[in-house]
């Protein structure tokens, strides 16, 4: 069985930046493991805004600039950055919260393999739930987990609230 990590939006302004909180840098040296520690294909997604963030409907709901393409915060964290080097990974920016081609990059990377999905990064109550059920809604039948040590919300509270939806749509929380 092929094996494929995704590794949700572990950038600089969702660890320590500008979106930042104490959960998030917590999870780094965990998802560092993960990583290195993973044997199959991994693919990274970035949280991509531009510099007209401000006057977009995301922006005018959550009015804090991050990840803005071609800045320091867009980066990934510099240990998780690391952990990727001499890996092959496909790297995809991603405009929305879930990654609409993500169920399309998934079947490009299995081919004619049975798979399995691992799902890690922040944030557990927006980006990582929203393409994790993507996920599950165009794989229904293969096992998609999420690793709850790898991951963080915006509070714990709603990093649980979202651990509790996937468990709710089948999707394994380990």
């Amino acid at each position: 069985m092929k094996k494929i990590l995704i590794v949700v939006d572990m950038q600089k302004d969702f660890v320590d930046g500008s979106l930042g909180t104490p959960e998030a840098v917590a999870i780094v040296d965990n998802v560092v493991s993960k990583i290195r520690g993973f044997d199959g294909d991994i693919i990274v997604t970035y949280d991509t805004h531009f510099e007209n963030y401000l006057s977009t409907a995301e922006g005018k709901k959550l009015p804090v600039e991050h990840c803005i393409e071609g800045t320091e915060g867009y980066e990934l964290d510099s240990k998780v950055e690391d952990a990727l080097q001499g890996r092959e990974c496909l790297r995809v920016k991603k405009l929305t919260f879930g990654a609409a081609f993500l169920p399309d990059k998934v079947k490009e990377l299995a081919g004619d393999d049975e798979i399995s999905i691992e799902l890690v990064g922040l944030c557990t109550d927006i980006c990582v739930v929203s393409n994790a059920l993507l996920l599950k809604a165009n794989f229904p039948e293969i096992p998609i987990s999420v690793d709850s040590s790898c991951c963080a919300g915006v509070t714990p509270d709603t990093h649980e609230a979202a651990l509790a939806v996937m468990r709710m749509c089948q999707i394994d929380v380990i």
